[in-house]
């Protein structure tokens, strides 16, 4: 073929598409309408009461193995590849996590749990996601301030922070905190001051330790999250922290959420493992449990 048969083609092709006088083809016929209202939120759906399997063998005990854990079990599939629901809903699930990650603690909420705030050494997320080592570090002039503004050398100190995870202390803290601070105190305890710290590490504890003198140190804090939830809240305690303690010594409270331990039950066993921290001088792996 010469390179004037190939322009004769192509000619052709081209005179086709738009019309043998030129003009374009007519558009095709507009689709349906779109509801303009919100798209269904799909994490809210309940996806433990959804068989997706096609007449299962057994519905009934399926079901009940369904109803048990939020592991995407039976979600079947279209030929090689995810249904549509199935895909929808990993993205959905994807995008709570990333939320909690991003988001910050609303303001509001500090201001309505009585909590004053305070900052690690890393000044942005990105930095925090980067640096885990500034995370776990507090500078003079934080230390200077709570020392201030806080109750010195009490029996137990509690500390709030986002973590990996500020929706965790949206869900969770309303409930958690107060179920603590009450069983704390109704055994006479001595109980510092509670305040937050934002962008902070478990380790962020131990610089509060030694800074306010505690025996028994809490940090309440945001979960790395997973496709599960993304409100999962964790408990770090230790007796006679430092900076640079063994992980082995803190004692560790995790999967506090409306799914897992519900918060209220969380906080009175915190408090309750507090107390004895108190009386056995110990935590992590030194403490018989």
């Amino acid at each position: 073929m010469n390179e004037a048969q190939l322009q004769e083609i192509i000619l052709k092709t081209i005179t086709e598409l738009v019309g043998k006088e030129g003009k374009e083809s007519p558009s095709p016929a507009p689709g349906p309408k779109v509801d303009p209202g919100e798209v269904p939120d799909l994490s809210a759906v309940d996806y433990r009461k959804i068989v997706d399997v096609p007449n299962p063998a057994n519905e009934e005990e399926y079901r009940l193995l369904r109803a048990q854990t939020v592991a995407r079990l039976g979600v079947w599939r279209a030929g090689p590849r995810y249904r549509t629901n199935t895909f929808l809903r990993f993205r959905a699930d994807h995008a709570v996590a990333m939320d909690a990650v991003f988001t910050d603690v609303p303001e509001a909420l500090l201001e309505e749990m009585g909590l004053f705030s305070v900052q690690t050494l890393c000044d942005s997320k990105d930095t925090y996601l980067t640096r885990p080592d500034l995370g776990r570090r507090l500078s003079d002039e934080t230390v200077a301030e709570l020392r201030k503004r806080c109750v010195l050398n009490p029996d137990v100190q509690i500390v709030v922070s986002d973590g990996l995870s500020s929706t965790s202390v949206s869900a969770n803290i309303r409930d958690v905190l107060p179920a603590i601070l009450q069983g704390l105190k109704s055994s006479g305890v001595t109980v510092g001051t509670p305040f937050f710290i934002k962008y902070g590490r478990v380790g962020a504890m131990d610089a509060v330790t030694e800074a306010l003198g505690a025996k028994v140190t809490v940090i309440l804090l945001g979960e790395r999250p997973g496709l599960a939830t993304g409100e999962s809240m964790s408990a770090y305690m230790t007796y006679g922290g430092y900076v640079g303690i063994p992980e082995a010594n803190r004692t560790v409270v995790s999967n506090i959420h409306r799914g897992g331990t519900t918060p209220t039950e969380a906080g009175a066993f915190i408090a309750e493992l507090c107390l004895r921290m108190l009386r056995e001088k110990a935590s992590g792996l030194d403490l018989k449990v």
